[in-house]
C-alpha cells in the first residue's frame, strides 16, 4: 500500500511562491507516474500537472503552464510542485496523486486513473 503525504501549503500574497512536497512510502516510487490535482471551494477537483517515471516528461494544464513546475527525486521518493506568480484563483486544496504501473512515459491526467491520493494541503492566495 502506497501512502502519500503532502506538505508545504500555506498562505501567500498574490505574486508570491510556494513549494509543495509529496513524500511517498511503500511500493516502487520510480515506477509511479505522479501528479498534482487541486480542488477550489465549490468546484470539482481538477488536474494540475503530471510527471513521468524518470521525470523526463511533464504536462501542465493551461492555467498554470509557465508558472508551476513539477519535479521528482526518485532517490527521496518525493515529488515537488514549485508554484510561482501565484494568483487568487490558485487557491485550493492541492492533492498529490500516483498511478502505479503503466508505461515509463504515461501522463496522468484524469481522476479515474489515479491509484493513490494524498490527504491534501491547503494553498491560499490573497489579492
Amino acid at each position: 500500500q502506497v501512502q502519500l503525504v503532502e506538505s508545504g501549503g500555506g498562505f501567500v500574497q498574490e505574486g508570491g511562491s510556494l513549494r509543495l512536497s509529496c513524500a511517498a512510502s511503500g511500493g516502487t516510487f520510480s515506477r509511479y507516474t505522479m501528479g498534482w490535482f487541486r480542488q477550489a471551494p465549490g468546484k470539482e477537483r481538477e488536474f494540475v500537472t503530471s510527471i513521468t517515471w524518470s521525470g523526463d516528461s511533464t504536462y501542465y494544464t493551461n492555467t498554470v503552464r509557465g508558472r508551476f513546475t513539477i519535479s521528482r527525486d526518485n532517490a527521496k521518493n518525493t515529488v515537488y510542485l514549485q508554484m510561482n506568480s501565484l494568483k487568487p484563483e490558485d487557491t485550493a486544496v492541492y492533492y498529490c496523486a500516483a498511478k502505479k504501473g503503466g508505461t515509463p512515459y504515461y501522463i496522468l491526467r484524469y481522476e479515474f486513473d489515479v491509484d493513490y491520493w494524498g490527504q491534501g494541503t491547503q494553498v491560499t492566495v490573497s489579492s
